[in-house]
């Protein structure tokens, strides 16, 4: 009987569920991190430094009510697809793939601004740059969610390729 159960395990593909759930608590705390550091003025003033230079700059400023309402909803909606990234739900996968990108490239960014002082030539802040701290944990999560998901995607029986 445990022979059975180990042949059908290893002949199903992996899900993507612990990585998710651990980006979407990575997510969690930059949130609380991002609050706590003062990220929303230095956002603000970037976004309309960016307006004034290119007229077509699509990001919105928000007021810090707004922002964290947003941020909350975005975490809860994340955390209740969890099932679906345990059952390896294929119409979730496309979404995973960009969740993930967003946060490295997130992560990347507070990195970059920590070690530069700014955003934009006109907005400097003191380092380490307001949500840098949770930054690594959103680079480690993207990374191990994207090679969750490579490896998930491969069919029973499938050698994944590099």
């Amino acid at each position: 009987m445990q022979r059975m159960n180990l042949e059908r395990s290893q002949s199903e593909p992996a899900n993507f569920g612990a990585p998710w759930v651990l980006l979407c608590l990575a997510f969690c705390a930059h949130v609380v991190d991002e609050a706590l550091t003062g990220f929303l003025p230095v956002y603000n003033a970037t976004v309309l430094a960016m307006r004034s230079e290119y007229a077509w700059f699509p990001m919105p400023t928000f007021e810090y009510r707004d922002w964290l309402i947003a941020l909350i909803v975005a975490n809860v909606v994340f955390l209740l697809l969890t099932p679906f990234a345990f059952r390896n739900a294929r119409w979730l996968r496309p979404l995973a793939y960009f969740y993930a990108g967003v946060h490295l490239l997130n992560g990347m960014g507070h990195t970059l601004a920590t070690i530069f002082g700014q955003t934009v030539s006109s907005v400097h802040f003191p380092r380490p740059a307001p949500g840098f701290y949770s930054s690594p944990l959103l680079i480690a999560g993207s990374i191990y969610l994207l090679v969750r998901l490579r490896d998930s995607a491969q069919g029973p029986g499938e050698a994944v390729h590099s």
